[in-house]
């Protein structure tokens, strides 16, 4: 049986860097992978940074590159060192969704990683915490309103990138030099949004799981109140605001369902005309298909919930200008029930109450049955006594002869 390894440092196919914290988010999921001349089409390949940061490059040399590899690619000035994601006819997609046209954005691989690119590379990333910690003094002291969330050293040590949050325009000029003073590198600055500072630093959700934008999500797409509108969301900042203060990235996953299904409920301005009433649209389960009806059009007044394709017969009778007896059909409640809360059909308060321990009733046993055998086991003791006497005796026959002596 072939044994398995996971290769780590420079060597080839899955390695600790590329599932490590920086490198971890899910990828784009290549489908065409098993396709047989997928990687002939073209020699773009993507390759991914700390974070988010992603990059393409041509595979000049023709290497043969794996997800996962660690390379060596073309950066201004020296090399940086990142991880292959992406190969094949999917980079070209991902290329019109990055909106790099021009060719002189897209630079070159040099090579597969080498344990001196590594060891380097090590080095880099160590240190990037001081100095984010150093370069937030610098900036307080020069009094700029900005926060720099996150420091990037390029693979070579040549270059680093200063990912800062402002909410005004920054003159940071003078503390480009002071940083260039200071660490003697090549300085970058880059703004970045609450999203991006989340996806940056993470963090956990109200949902108890890890942040989306720290995890999985590598594009930030807009979220509008709308989405919390088609879902019947109330609309509480508080609520829908997630640990970036933005709206909740998730408001987006499930309003396309929302959206699909409230296309079969009536409108909410029709009214429906029975022979006792006239209803009012008061309130809608989207998903299952119900809706909640009102005798005044304010209040919530004699609910009736009834099914929309019910409503829509209703509506259907309304134009022909009939109206039925009621809401239900023929009379019945055909309304199908909702899931029951076994919670509610005791009180809670039940486990508050003391439990009485109940006392355990001894078996009846005769009084003269029990005394009996005792009675029985005491006359062997009164017999054993007699030999102890016995011999007793010939201890007092032993001790006259030494009196006499």
């Amino acid at each position: 049986m072939k044994d398995y390894e996971i290769k780590t440092g420079c060597d080839r196919g899955l390695c600790h860097q590329a599932i490590g914290r920086q490198d971890r988010q899910l990828n784009t999921y290549d489908w065409l992978a098993d396709v047989p001349g997928n990687t002939d089409d073209t020699d773009l390949v993507e390759v991914q940074f700390k974070h988010t940061r992603k990059g393409y490059y041509h595979n000049v040399n023709n290497l043969e590159l794996k997800k996962g590899d660690i390379v060596a690619v073309e950066a201004n000035p020296g090399h940086d060192i990142g991880v292959v994601t992406l190969t094949g006819r999917l980079v070209k997609l991902q290329i019109k969704k990055a909106n790099l046209k021009s060719s002189e954005e897209i630079r070159r691989i040099y090579r597969i990683a080498r344990p001196v690119d590594m060891e380097k590379f090590r080095e880099a990333k160590s240190r990037e915490h001081a100095t984010m910690i150093e370069s937030r003094q610098i900036a307080k002291n020069l009094g700029l309103k900005m926060k720099i969330g996150d420091v990037e050293y390029q693979g070579d040590c040549n270059k680093a990138i200063f990912y800062y949050i402002a909410d005004e325009r920054v003159d940071f000029r003078q503390l480009i030099k002071d940083l260039a003073a200071a660490f003697h590198v090549r300085i970058e600055m880059k703004q970045i949004g609450a999203r991006q500072e989340a996806g940056r630093i993470g963090g956990t959700g109200p949902c108890g799981r890890e942040l989306c934008c720290a995890t999985w999500m590598k594009n930030f797409v807009s979220v509008g109140t709308s989405s919390a509108r088609f879902q019947d969301i109330s609309l509480n900042p508080q609520k829908l605001a997630g640990m970036c203060a933005k709206l909740k990235c998730c408001l987006n996953y499930e309003v396309d369902n929302y959206v699909e299904a409230s296309r079969r409920l009536p409108s909410r301005d029709i009214v429906l005309q029975t022979l006792d009433a006239d209803y009012y649209y008061f309130k809608a389960d989207i998903l299952a298909g119900l809706v909640t009806y009102s005798t005044d059009k304010n209040m919530a007044v004699n609910l009736e919930t009834i099914t929309a394709e019910r409503a829509r017969q209703i509506i259907e009778l309304n134009r022909k200008g009939e109206k039925p007896e009621s809401l239900e059909a023929d009379g019945q409640n055909k309304t199908p029930q909702g899931p029951v809360d076994l919670a509610t059909q005791e009180n809670i308060a039940r486990f508050d109450r003391a439990k009485k321990k109940k006392k355990k009733k001894k078996p009846s046993v005769d009084k003269a049955k029990v005394q009996e055998p005792k009675a029985k086991v005491q006359e062997p003791k009164a017999k054993s006594q007699e030999p102890r006497a016995k011999s007793q005796e010939p201890r007092a026959k032993n001790q006259e002869p030494k009196a006499k002596s």
